[in-house]
C-alpha cells in the first residue's frame, strides 16, 4: 500500500507550510511515531511524526519549499518492493504550488489519511528534544543536559537517549538540510509588545534595503490575513485615563518576587472581566458566545517581523506570582517558536502594550474571534487638580478599548473601564490575594 503524506494544518489560521528540513531521506525506513519532517507553520516550527510504518519512498516537496495545507509532500510505501512504484507515482504528482489549498483542518484533529501527527518541540538553531526522546529519558532516568543530539540542528532524538541509557548504539549524525536564508525584513513600525518582552532588535539600515522588495515570512502573512479579517468587523473605541500611583507602588514592593507589570495588568483585566462577561464574549452567527474561561492574550513583537499573542489561560484564577512565571515562560517560548497551538489561539480578550516605547495612547485592531482588545499607553507624571482645585502630580496612563459593535455597546465598554480603573487606583493589593 502506498500512502500520501499531506501538509498538515498545524494551526487554525494556517493555509500553507514551509518544509524546514526532512529528518528522513528517500528510501529510509520509517517507524510509527518517528519524526519524519520539520514544518514551519504561521506560528511555530513543529516536528511531524508518522502514523505509519513503512519506507519514505519519495519526497515531493524538498526542504525550503512551501506547500498548501492538504498538498502531498511525500509518499510512504508499506514494503520495499513498492518503493519503485511509489517513486513513479510521485514523479507524476502535481507540484505543491499547483495543488489546491483546502480549508484548514482543526489543529486538534489531523486526519489519519495525512499519516502525520504534530508535536511542538523544535527551535531554530538550538538543541531541543523530540517528544519520543523526552519520554524515553524519563523512563530510563537519563539527564537530557548530558546528551549531545545527533538529529538535525543538534536535536536530541530517541536513539541518543537509548544510547545514553545503554539500550542501543547512537544513530549516525544526520546533516541538517541547508535552507537559503531569506532577505532581511524591511524595517517597520514597532509592533505591540508587553512590558516583559525583550526589546526589538535594531532595525536594518534603510540604505541596505533601498529599492528592494522583501517577501514576508509566514508569521507576517498570518498577521496580514488576520488584520484583513478584523477590519471587516464594525468596531468602536473608548478611551480612559487611569491613575497608577498605587499600582506602581505595589509593583515596586513585589517586583523582586518575579512579578511583572504585564502580569499585574493581565490579572487586573481578568478580575474585572468577571464582572463584565460581555467584554469576554464574541460574536458568532447564532448569537453571542459567552466564554466559560477568561484567557488573556498579550501581543508580543517577534524578531524578524510579525507578532504573536501568547495566552494566559484562566488568568482570573491564577495568583499574581504564578501568572508572572507563566508569562515569562510563554514569552521565552514564543520568541523561539515553541508555543503549542492552544497557547496562542485560545485568547478571549487581548492586551496590547506600547507603554515601554513611550507611546501616550493608540488604538488597537480587534483580533479575529474576540469581542475586545485593550491598548495600553505609558504611565507618566501628570499635573492634575483635585476636587478642591489644588494642583498635584500623579502618574497616569491612557487606555483605549476597541470593541465589536455587533455585541458590545459604548456603555458596556465604559462600565468595564470604570471598574478596571477603580481596581487599579484604589485596590491593587487585591491582585496579590
Amino acid at each position: 500500500m502506498i500512502r500520501e503524506v499531506f501538509m498538515p494544518a498545524l494551526s487554525s489560521t494556517m493555509t500553507e507550510g514551509k518544509i524546514v528540513s526532512w529528518v528522513k531521506s528517500a528510501g529510509d525506513k520509517v517507524e510509527k511515531g518517528e519524526t519524519v519532517v520539520v514544518v514551519e507553520s504561521d506560528k511555530a516550527d513543529m516536528d511531524v511524526e508518522s502514523f505509519y510504518e513503512g519506507y519514505l519512498a519519495i519526497i515531493i516537496v524538498p526542504a525550503g519549499e512551501v506547500a498548501p495545507v492538504g498538498a502531498a509532500i511525500a509518499l510512504v510505501a508499506e514494503t520495499e518492493a513498492e518503493i519503485a512504484t511509489a517513486q513513479q507515482q510521485g514523479a507524476t504528482a502535481p507540484t505543491a504550488a499547483a495543488a489546491p489549498a483546502p480549508s484548514p483542518a482543526p489543529v486538534s484533529a489531523p486526519t489519519a489519511s495525512a499519516g502525520l501527527q504534530q508535536n511542538v518541540s523544535r527551535q531554530n538553531g538550538r538543541s531541543v528534544v523530540s517528544p519520543r526522546a523526552r519520554k524515553l529519558a524519563k523512563e530510563f532516568k537519563v539527564d537530557l543536559n548530558s546528551i549531545k543530539g545527533s538529529g538535525p540542528n543538534g536535536r536530541i532524538v530517541a536513539e541518543d537517549v537509548e544510547a545514553a541509557a545503554g539500550k542501543a548504539q547512537p544513530a549516525p549524525v544526520q546533516q541538517p538540510v541547508t535552507v537559503p536564508a531569506a532577505p532581511a525584513p524591511a524595517p517597520a513600525a514597532p509592533a505591540p509588545a508587553p512590558a516583559a518582552a525583550k526589546p526589538a532588535p535594531a532595525p536594518v539600515p534603510a540604505i541596505a534595503l533601498s529599492g528592494q522588495t522583501v517577501p514576508m515570512n509566514a508569521l507576517q502573512n498570518a498577521v496580514v490575513r488576520n488584520m484583513e479579517a478584523s477590519l471587516s468587523v464594525p468596531s468602536f473605541r473608548v478611551g480612559y485615563t487611569i491613575t497608577t500611583d498605587n499600582l506602581d507602588k505595589l509593583y515596586k514592593q513585589i517586583k523582586s518576587k518575579g512579578v511583572t507589570m504585564t502580569g499585574m495588568l493581565a490579572k487586573a483585566v481578568a478580575v474585572t472581566l468577571q464582572k463584565h462577561p460581555l467584554l469576554n464574549a464574541c460574536y458568532v452567527e447564532s448569537g453571542i458566545q459567552y466564554r466559560a474561561d477568561i484567557n488573556v492574550a498579550v501581543a508580543v513583537a517577534m524578531d524578524g517581523g510579525g507578532l504573536i499573542t501568547p495566552v494566559l489561560q484562566n488568568a482570573d484564577r491564577l495568583d499574581i506570582y504564578s501568572l508572572s512565571r507563566t508569562w515569562k515562560d510563554l514569552v521565552d517560548r514564543a520568541r523561539t517558536k515553541q508555543l503549542k497551538p492552544d497557547e496562542y489561539s485560545t485568547g478571549t480578550f487581548t492586551l496590547s502594550n506600547l507603554g515601554m516605547f513611550g507611546v501616550d495612547k493608540f488604538d488597537a485592531i480587534l483580533p479575529p474571534n474576540q469581542g475586545s482588545i485593550l491598548a495600553i499607553g505609558s504611565s507618566r507624571p501628570q499635573v492634575v487638580a483635585n476636587e478642591e482645585g489644588l494642583m498635584g502630580v500623579k502618574r497616569q496612563m491612557q487606555v483605549n478599548i476597541t470593541c465589536d459593535h455587533r455585541i458590545i455597546y459604548g456603555a458596556d465598554a465604559a462600565a468595564f473601564l470604570q471598574d478596571l480603573a477603580k481596581l487599579i487606583e484604589t485596590n491593587p493589593q487585591s491582585l496579590t490575594l
